[in-house]
């Protein structure tokens, strides 16, 4: 769901995962046109690197139960 919003309102995704200060460099970046496509790839790779953080984090936790 993240990614379709990354394509219609880039600005939004930075928002949901936490990012405030890119979220508002990316409003102004989206306020041209040429601007749009580069706002959007940047929200969908951002928006991808944050599923991988959340997966490493799961990851060090599964890892740190299963040690106690």
């Amino acid at each position: 769901m993240r990614y379709l919003v990354a394509l219609f309102l880039p600005w939004l995704v930075f928002f949901t995962i936490g990012r405030p200060f890119q979220g508002i460099l990316c409003i102004i970046l989206q306020l041209t046109l040429i601007g749009w496509p580069v706002a959007a790839v940047w929200a969908i790779l951002s928006t991808n690197r944050y599923y991988a953080d959340e997966r490493h984090r799961d990851v060090v936790r599964a890892m740190r139960r299963n040690k106690s």
